[in-house]
């Protein structure tokens, strides 16, 4: 009778192990794949305690100084954010006179503006004559869809605006908790470094820290010198508002790149106030204050403050700009300085020591092949006369040349 067919009890199922393989690769790659859409529908928030933590890092210098004098942490915090509040106050203060006084300014100038349309000597009448400004603008407000359009775009603007307002309130209540709790933040961060690495860390992340005030003060120190030449320009030629165009500027100069160029076109504009040679003027006087501000005195205080090369600077505004807009401008240098940091000290002494290892080990192996190669080699010890002379498998045969030619042994 044949045996019935038995299975080997340690024999596995030739399918079971890719079944398995397929299954959790595709749980990772829906797992993923959900991971990145939460962070792309979370990417307002994200930037958000993005720009957070780079002002609570920013201003912590600051803290730590008054720390370091005596004073407690919550009252260095109070200190640091009442000033900071007190400087966006006083730039308030300048701007809402200057802008409260134009928006009066043209309150009265529109119907003046209408009466010069209906009259056809006045340049604005004859722009009426020619291209029908008023017919048109009759026209686009008297269909049915006006009425929504204009209530959709002050809805979109109010909803803008509501969200600027939150967004402000939640960047400035958790960098006051970042810079309340920034002690025990990077305590309990250490604690996912192993323990004899964590000093080491500890140290790196402290000169991170360093570095970033240090690009921070030294961002402030040019931003005040664009504001001082702002106002040293515009007071002598009878420019609008030199305090307030100074203020603008300084704030404005905080954003690399186009932070400078974007005030410089505000001032031109303003200057047009005055005379078109002198806006004109202006227009040369930044462009000239910013080639020299981006290939002078920039690059030294990248070199010597956060100790960054200026190429690497430069890249890494542009591609933080292109992520995140003025948000990653303003973070790309801190960033490029923690980079710059980790590479010095962590990467390249690693890569370094590694190198130096391999050199030796290849030093180690060759030595014994060198020495051969310029020591003679040592020759075969000569026969004794008493192992020529032993019978049997004692006696030690010559090599051929060495025999006799007479005996042949």
């Amino acid at each position: 009778m044949p045996e019935p067919f038995r299975t080997r009890e340690d024999a596995s199922s030739p399918g079971a192990s890719w079944v398995g393989m397929g299954f959790g690769l595709g749980v990772g790659l829906l797992l993923a794949y959900a991971l990145g859409q939460a962070l792309l529908g979370a990417e307002q928030v994200l930037v958000l305690a993005l720009l957070s933590l780079f002002l609570a890092v920013s201003l912590e210098p600051a803290v730590g100084a008054l720390v370091r004098r005596g004073a407690r942490r919550g009252l260095a915090v109070t200190v640091v954010v009442v000033t900071v509040v007190g400087m966006v106050a006083g730039f308030v203060a300048l701007a809402v006179p200057p802008v409260t006084t134009e928006i009066d300014a043209l309150v009265k100038a529109v119907p003046v503006w209408i009466q010069q349309l209906h009259d056809h000597h006045s340049t604005l009448g004859r722009l009426e004559d020619r291209y029908q400004v008023l017919e048109k603008v009759k026209q686009h407000f008297s269909g049915g869809d006006a009425a929504s359009t204009l209530f959709s775009g002050v809805l979109g603007m109010g909803r803008r605006l509501v969200g600027a307002l939150a967004g402000l309130l939640a960047v400035s209540t958790l960098t006051i908790y970042l810079l309340t709790g920034m002690p025990a933040i990077k305590k309990f961060a250490l604690r996912f470094v192993q323990a004899p690495r964590r000093a080491a860390v500890e140290d790196l992340t402290d000169r991170i820290l360093t570095q970033v005030g240090r690009y921070m003060l030294a961002n402030v120190a040019t931003s005040v010198l664009a504001g001082l030449a702002t106002m040293a320009w515009a007071w002598p030629f009878g420019i609008p508002y030199p305090a307030l165009l100074g203020v603008f500027v300084a704030i404005m100069d905080l954003i690399p790149i186009i932070g400078s160029t974007v005030g410089g076109i505000v001032v031109s504009l303003v200057a047009l106030a005055v005379s078109v040679p002198v806006a004109i003027a202006t227009g040369v006087y930044y462009t000239v204050f910013r080639f020299t501000e981006d290939h002078l005195v920039n690059p030294l205080t990248m070199k010597f403050v956060v100790r960054v090369h200026p190429a690497a600077t430069m890249l890494a505004v542009l591609a933080g700009g292109t992520l995140l807009g003025i948000i990653g401008a303003l973070v790309a240098v801190p960033a490029a300085t923690a980079v710059g940091l980790i590479l010095e000290e962590v990467v390249f002494p690693k890569r370094d020591a590694a190198g130096t290892q391999d050199r030796s080990g290849t030093a180690v192996d060759q030595e014994p092949a060198t020495q051969s190669a310029t020591q003679p080699a040592a020759r075969p010890a000569t026969p004794s006369a008493a192992d020529l002379r032993a019978p049997g498998p004692d006696r030690v045969r010559l090599p051929e040349a060495a025999r006799s030619p007479r005996t042949g042994s």
